[in-house]
């Protein structure tokens, strides 16, 4: 007979645990002494029994009388969201703590306003109140960018830049300026044209590139600090300076023209260098020959004034004798340099007469041919005649120098 059936022995469902008799058993439904499945109501129960112990009201329900049941009831209600709220609070404060790391800096925003900056390590903020932005402070970050520009002398040049920068407040990087890296770009441009407009294209594409720079960097970092952009800038480069591709071949015949120059200057002042020097060493070699000129004359003139003044005092003593010998000194001389031959015929002297300067041209051409006698023997002849008309012209001129004194 089936269990619900009218009339049945067994007035229960097959899951209750055993009929009535172990209904009043068990008093509670629990399977009994059949081992059927717990009551789901009564598990229930038991579990809001645990939570009501842990929140202290435990002692309530078990000490309460039957009419009390309703107010444990309706506290159990209320236990299980509190719990609930416990738990998500607990996990709202956990997720709280977060860490920054040794390169950032964090910016922490409170309902959407500033509050403070944070640095490196591990911090708590309540969620959904603060706001932590974490910003890399020791990245070194570049941009870079090619414009073509109007020179001073209006001629268009095109000029490739790039620039290295770091975020130097994190505040202001955040907050200031909503766009930094299109600031910064805009900055550059009008920084690089203002220098560019004021310099000239020979300037920009020879040997101003690191004077342009230099001055570029300068009225950008002005620029970026008036807007409170909070970046500061390492390094520019001018990576290239060229004219544009219309007239790039133009330009190139310029500078080639430019480099031959150059090349000439610094041939030509190779050779001054290479030819200076020996100038210089000449000028100097003809300096010195003056001075020792100058002194050998200083010297032989100092020696004839002496000579003089030693002639003049041995003519003091004996004044015909000084003057005799200076005449014949002097006639001595002269008519050495003379081939002509003075003979004295008044006094019938008698004089073999040599043409001594005719027997010195032909001697060297005709000495061994004619008479068989060598060079060296011929001058030892000529020197004996030279020396003989010599001694005659000395008596000769005596005599005549005796007579006159007479």
């Amino acid at each position: 007979m089936a269990w619900n059936e009218p009339g049945g022995g067994n007035q229960h469902d097959p899951w209750s645990g055993g009929g009535r008799n172990g209904d009043k058993k068990g008093g509670g439904g629990n399977g009994g002494g059949n081992g059927g499945p717990p009551d789901l109501d009564e598990a229930l129960k038991k579990f809001q029994d645990k939570l009501n112990g842990m929140l202290g009201n435990g002692r309530k329900r078990r000490g309460g009388t039957g009419g009390n049941g309703g107010n444990g009831g309706s506290t159990n209600a209320f236990a299980l969201p509190g719990i609930i709220g416990v738990i998500l609070v607990a996990i709202w404060a956990a997720s709280g703590f977060y860490l920054v790391d040794q390169s950032e800096r964090g910016v922490v925003l409170r309902f959407g306003k500033y509050n403070d900056i944070v640095g490196p390590g591990l911090h708590w903020n309540p969620p959904i109140i603060d706001d932590v932005r974490e910003v890399n402070v020791t990245k070194v970050r570049s941009l870079s960018q090619t414009k073509s520009m109007l020179t001073q002398d209006e001629n268009i040049v095109e000029v490739q830049m790039s620039v290295q920068y770091q975020v130097s407040n994190p505040r202001d990087f955040l907050l200031n300026v909503r766009a930094p890296e299109i600031s910064l770009e805009n900055a550059m441009d009008s920084a690089l044209r203002h220098e560019v407009g004021s310099a000239d294209m020979n300037d920009i594409l020879t040997s101003g590139r690191e004077l342009l720079a230099s001055n570029v960097k300068s009225r950008l970092q002005s620029y970026l600090d008036n807007y409170g952009v909070g970046l500061t800038l390492q390094t520019i480069n001018v990576e290239s300076t060229s004219a544009p591709a219309a007239v790039q071949d133009s330009f190139d015949d310029v500078i080639k023209a430019r480099e031959d120059r150059q090349r000439t200057i610094n041939q030509a002042l190779a050779y001054e260098n290479s030819i200076l020097p020996e100038a210089q060493g000449q000028a100097q070699r003809i300096i010195e020959e003056a001075e020792g000129y100058k002194e050998s004359v200083v010297a032989k003139s100092q020696g004839e004034a002496n000579r003089f003044t030693s002639l003049l005092t041995e003519y003091q003593k004996a004044p015909e004798i000084i003057r005799e010998r200076m005449y014949l000194e002097t006639m001595g001389e002269v008519l050495g340099k003379t081939n002509k031959v003075l003979v004295d015929v008044e006094n019938g002297n008698s004089l073999m007469y040599l043409p001594l300067d005719k027997l010195a041209n032909k001697s060297s051409a005709a000495a061994e041919d004619s008479s068989g006698m060598s060079r060296s023997e011929l001058d030892r002849v000529s020197r004996q005649a030279s020396d003989a008309l010599s001694r005659s012209q000395s008596t000769d001129s005596s005599n005549s120098i005796r007579r006159e004194g007479r």
